[in-house]
């Protein structure tokens, strides 16, 4: 009788295969044992070669229905273990590390990734600080902060900035399209558009004065020296470039 695939029978492979061994032992053929199981128990509830490969077996004479334990590497292992091994140095390898904890690097992989891990490189820095600077750059944040607190000295701190600024910078925006429309074209910038030099000073409370630098200007001393003078109006006694921080 056919069963309907809202009937199906949910069947362990225990029982699956122990369907699989009556048909045998009624001497029917592998690839009738998996139409007759299939019809009474639901399609493709077992494949044609999953059934061609326990036949094998029971022709053979081995009428054990369970799974004899799987030789190799273990999959499962322990994460507090390989957590502290991560934390502890974090440029192991995941060779390294399936070596310590005894099982496959892939399995070393899965893990990681499960506890959001990813592998890639820190960043470069200028050079390695010794103890005694990071101790001096310590002590003078340190020293900073309580000046801060006594006399919020970051307040009228003020920094500033040139730019060259096109005067039509084009820029090329996503669309909602439909099939087979190419939407509003955006021309591209000339190899040598024009430009000006914009300066812009700014401090905790935002903006503070910026302007347009005529052609031909050049950012010199006495320049500095009026820009300081708009930002002492504006209370301000420290004032620098932030690319001289």
């Amino acid at each position: 009788m056919d069963v309907d695939r809202e009937t199906e029978i949910n069947l362990s492979r225990r029982e699956i295969r122990v369907l699989l061994l009556d048909e045998f032992f009624l001497g029917h053929k592998a690839t009738e044992a998996t139409n007759n199981i299939c019809k009474t128990m639901g399609q493709d509830i077992i494949s044609t070669r999953t059934a061609q490969r326990w036949f094998n077996r029971f022709d053979n004479g081995d009428f054990e229905l369970d799974d004899s334990p799987r030789s190799g590497r273990p999959t499962e292992i322990d994460l507090d273990q390989l957590k502290q091994l991560i934390e502890d140095d974090p440029r192991l390898t995941t060779r390294c590390v399936a070596k310590q904890l005894g099982c496959s690097h892939t399995t070393i992989e899965t893990h990681l990734n499960e506890l959001g891990k990813t592998w890639k490189y820190g960043v470069w820095i200028l050079h390695e600080l010794s103890v005694h600077q990071l101790q001096y750059r310590l002590d003078v944040c340190m020293n900073l902060l309580t000046s801060h607190r006594n006399y919020e000295w970051l307040r009228n701190l003020i920094t500033g900035d040139e730019k060259w600024v096109l005067y039509v910078n084009h820029t090329r925006k996503r669309q909602w399209l439909g099939v087979g429309q190419t939407g509003t074209a955006t021309p591209k910038n000339d190899l040598h558009p024009k430009k000006v030099m914009l300066s812009v000073w700014w401090g905790v409370k935002g903006i503070i004065h910026w302007e347009l630098l005529p052609d031909g200007c050049t950012v010199t001393a006495d320049l500095y020296l009026r820009w300081r003078q708009v930002a002492d109006s504006d209370g301000a006694y420290i004032i620098g470039n932030w690319l001289d921080v």
